[in-house]
């Protein structure tokens, strides 16, 4: 499902409510990086090793639903950050 931002007709946050939408966003870019490396690493893996290609399939068939977790966690502090006008503490969601 795509974002969709609520209206919003003033938006007014302080500066160290944008640098800590800021470091989360920075946070989820790099956890979700380190997620794709894993995978793009045991493709790799499995072109030179065949026979662990069941174990890492296992191990990396996790990967997807953490990328999207970590993409609606920031999408819903994003959207709480847009309507409520104060940056929403996040409590992260788990896959």
């Amino acid at each position: 499902m795509p974002f969709m931002a609520p209206e919003v007709k003033s938006l007014q946050l302080s500066l160290e409510e944008v640098e800590q939408l800021n470091q989360k966003l920075i946070q989820t870019r790099h956890t979700i990086n380190n997620q794709l490396s894993l995978i793009i690493a045991a493709v790799e893996l499995m072109k030179r090793k065949p026979d662990a290609a069941e174990r890492l399939i296992e191990e990396m068939a996790t990967q997807p639903s953490r990328i999207a977790a970590e993409i609606e966690e920031f999408s819903r502090l994003f959207e709480i950050t847009l309507r409520t006008g104060r940056y929403a503490v996040s409590e992260k969601v788990q896959p």
